[in-house]
């Protein structure tokens, strides 16, 4: 099948830059952190190629449970698309989880809303002043949750 020159070219136009505010966020999360508190482990993020998409590893155990997953975290885009304004994600598990996040930083303060922006469930936490210590909790409808706090080990 044949394709027209210029819808071809138009749907693989990208951005020359990854948005300012993905940067932003990478650049507080990339590194390794120990996590502590309802949820224990570690979790990974790194850059994939492009500095288009942040990529995280997580190892952690909640409830005598091991959780392992990764996740990957950018502006969506869509075929033919403009990327999303949102910084979104979708976590995969080795539970055969598929989760979908928000990502929102404001100043040294994270949340992560499950789902979409504005969602009952969701995690908001606080970094240090240094950066190597993100402190907070998440909380889920109906009142369950768990506190957390990440401390990055290189």
């Amino acid at each position: 099948m044949a394709e027209d020159g210029n819808n071809n070219a138009q749907a693989h136009r990208q951005p020359s830059e990854p948005n300012p505010d993905l940067k932003s966020l990478g650049n507080r999360l990339v590194g390794a952190w120990e996590v502590s508190g309802g949820a224990q482990g570690r979790a990974t993020y790194e850059w994939m190629e492009g500095s288009f998409f942040l990529v995280q590893c997580v190892d952690l155990e909640q409830h005598e449970q091991r959780i392992k997953g990764i996740e990957i975290i950018g502006h969506e885009r869509q075929f033919g698309a403009e990327p999303s304004e949102e910084i979104k994600s979708r976590f995969y598990s080795n539970t055969g989880d598929t989760l979908d996040y928000v990502y929102e930083l404001e100043g040294n303060t994270l949340t992560i809303w499950g789902g979409e922006k504005g969602s009952p469930a969701y995690y908001r936490g606080t970094f240090s002043e240094d950066g190597d210590t993100l402190t907070g909790a998440w909380h889920y409808p109906g009142g369950g949750g768990y506190e957390a706090t990440s401390t990055r080990v290189k």
